[in-house]
């Protein structure tokens, strides 16, 4: 179960992270880690359960956020990632940039 600060820094993913839905999905990622700043959370949560299909853009955005978060002390925890998005960070060699939570 998630405390009220952590769900405050938790940022739901869309169902399709990919190319149409990145802009809207960086965007908020963007902001709920300016949140995550201001009241100096030690890490931000990304829920991946409802993530069915991740492509090239959608991990540009997670890897952008990653970074973003690093430059400010900030660690991102990538929750309930679906085996297909796991996979995708795996073939990709980009799982050793983020924490995973089941």
């Amino acid at each position: 179960m998630l405390t009220t600060n952590q769900a405050q820094h938790t940022l739901q993913a869309p169902p399709r992270l990919v190319a149409e839905t990145r802009l809207e999905f960086r965007r908020a990622a963007l902001d709920r880690l300016e949140d995550a700043v201001r009241s100096q959370a030690p890490r931000m949560l990304v829920d991946l359960g409802h993530t069915a299909d991740i492509d090239a853009s959608g991990l540009g955005v997670l890897v952008l956020l990653q970074k973003r978060a690093r430059e400010r002390m900030i660690a991102v925890r990538l929750l309930h990632p679906p085996a297909s998005v796991r996979q995708m960070l795996q073939l990709t060699k980009l799982d050793y940039l983020f924490e995973l939570e089941d």
